[in-house]
């Protein structure tokens, strides 16, 4: 990647609500989110979403596509770990065994299972305390 695409992408992630609109992106993973989806959990009005959205677009750091009437945004997982790679190129003299690996998104499915088998621990763990204290 070439140093002006990643002050672009750099440029694009610069303000706080398309930066609040990236991570939405990236949390939701290569399934992506519907623009109704992120306006309401960032409260973001539908221009000013719109023009955020545009700019992470123009910057190659989301892509769009629709699907019936809604248009869904994913972030571009390419240009993030392009742009990450970019600014550690150099990091600790060049030795490559301390770079960071590249993000590799997991599917919904994968996460949410991940996310119950979490929360399942938990209460578990919850109760166990709740024996103990008795």
């Amino acid at each position: 990647m070439d140093s002006s695409a990643v002050l672009s992408a750099l440029a694009a992630l610069g303000q706080e609500s398309r930066l609040g609109v990236f991570r939405a992106l990236v949390q939701a993973g290569p399934a992506g989110l519907a623009a109704g989806e992120i306006a309401e959990q960032l409260a973001l009005p539908a221009p000013t979403l719109s023009f955020h959205l545009a700019q992470l677009k123009g910057a190659r750091l989301a892509s769009c596509r629709r699907e019936g009437r809604s248009l869904i945004y994913a972030a571009d997982y390419a240009t993030m770990n392009a742009v990450v790679a970019f600014l550690l190129e150099n990091c600790c003299a060049g030795d490559k065994s301390c770079a960071a690996p590249p993000c590799a998104p997991v599917a919904r499915k994968a996460r949410a299972k991940a996310a119950r088998s979490r929360s399942q621990g938990g209460r578990r763990e919850a109760s166990a305390r709740a024996r103990r204290r008795r």
